[in-house]
């Protein structure tokens, strides 16, 4: 075992080499790469990489619709992972655009939208559902070998039911899991469990241990989307399943040592998301973290620390949100994405170069 590991490394080291030549065979000064997940007008699936001025690098048709992108640490690959029930995820060649592999789940499990590599490249951690006990959430590892394909190595526990995202603390070592709560059978999206969900934010390490498990003051309040910053504090959007009329916070925050908690929104910005929450991103420099709100079609900034409200605005149908150099960037499902330069007092807005809607609900900017 040891001495595959160590082929392994080495390995991947070489890789690493190449990648690095590689990444900097692209122009010097080139923009940021925004990846993500986009249907055709035909409602067709696509996997694309786009610069923020609007030129294509590639748009690779996949058979499934993808969910989030995740990144590997220094190769120039990228998981595209396939949205909940799917059973496929596709490893794309970020310079070409190639599909290297399309991954898929053993035959009782299905993915749920999100996935993280670890800091080392070695292994990939996705976010299950075991379909043959409904619900039981499941951590998917996957092994990158030296020919570039993932391959099936182990489970762990997700210490929940329906995890949906999962990202890594600053350490590296402990992984922060949002369990959604929700309890679904194998090739469907219906919530059969509303009477009895069982949300939680858990902090694991990478040999399946539960180091905390924290739950909302509401059962129908399904944690869904997170951000980590620098320091440790981790923001979790929530969409609750209760009735349009409760009042519900559905931003919560884990700040280091600290207990599990609401996230005070003021009650004009709270009412407009219409109880739903899509996704968050945390902008480290800056200290800001931005949330949208399609259903309401609303994009808030707030100040990370102080909780106060930097931008309220509308934004029909938004979608993913990325942190940028200047602030975020989001795409959206109906209209032209959007920058926020987030460096003033006052938020400036720029729309942006890109193709117009059937954006997904994630973003990446690399």
């Amino acid at each position: 075992m040891m001495q595959r590991r160590t082929f392994l490394a080495a390995s991947l080291a070489v890789l690493a080499g190449t990648a690095v030549l590689g990444w900097r065979l692209w122009p010097q000064g080139r923009q940021p790469l925004l990846l993500s997940a986009r249907d055709n007008a035909a409602g067709e699936h696509f996997a694309v990489a786009y610069s923020l001025s609007g030129e294509q690098l590639f748009a690779t048709q996949v058979t499934e619709r993808c969910h989030d992108v995740c990144m590997h640490p220094f190769l120039p690959l990228a998981v595209f992972v396939g949205r909940r029930p799917s059973i496929e995820s596709y490893l794309i060649d970020l310079q070409t655009g190639q599909l290297l592999q399309t991954f898929s789940t053993p035959s009782n499990r299905h993915f749920q939208g999100h996935a993280v590599f670890d800091a080392r490249g070695e292994r990939l951690y996705s976010t299950e559902n075991d379909t043959d006990q409904p619900g039981r959430g499941v951590i998917g590892v996957w092994q990158l070998d030296a020919t570039q394909r993932l391959q099936r190595a182990t489970e762990l526990s997700s210490h929940g039911v329906g995890p949906h995202q999962l990202l890594w603390l600053p350490d590296g070592e402990t992984l922060v899991v949002a369990n959604g709560g929700i309890r679904t059978e194998s090739g469907s999206r219906e919530e059969l469990n509303l009477d009895a969900m069982e949300p939680s934010l858990v902090l694991m390490n990478t040999t399946g241990e539960c180091l905390s498990k924290e739950e909302l003051a509401d059962p129908m309040n399904s944690i869904r989307h997170l951000a980590v910053a620098s320091d440790g504090t981790v923001i979790a959007v929530q969409q609750y399943q209760g009735g349009m009329q409760e009042r519900i916070d559905l931003l919560a925050v884990k700040r280091p040592g600290q207990a599990f908690a609401v996230f005070p929104v003021a009650e004009q910005q709270r009412s407009s998301m219409q109880q739903y929450a899509a996704s968050v991103a945390i902008h480290a420099e800056l200290r800001l973290v931005a949330m949208t709100a399609p259903r309401g079609g609303r994009v808030f900034i707030w100040d990370l620390d102080s909780a106060e409200l930097r931008l309220d605005a509308p934004f029909r149908d938004c979608a993913g949100v990325a942190a940028s150099e200047q602030g975020f960037v989001v795409t959206t499902g109906v209209g032209r994405c959007r920058a926020y330069d987030c460096r003033a007092a006052t938020i400036r807005m720029q729309p942006l170069n890109l193709p117009a809607g059937l954006w997904d609900n994630h973003a990446l900017l690399v």
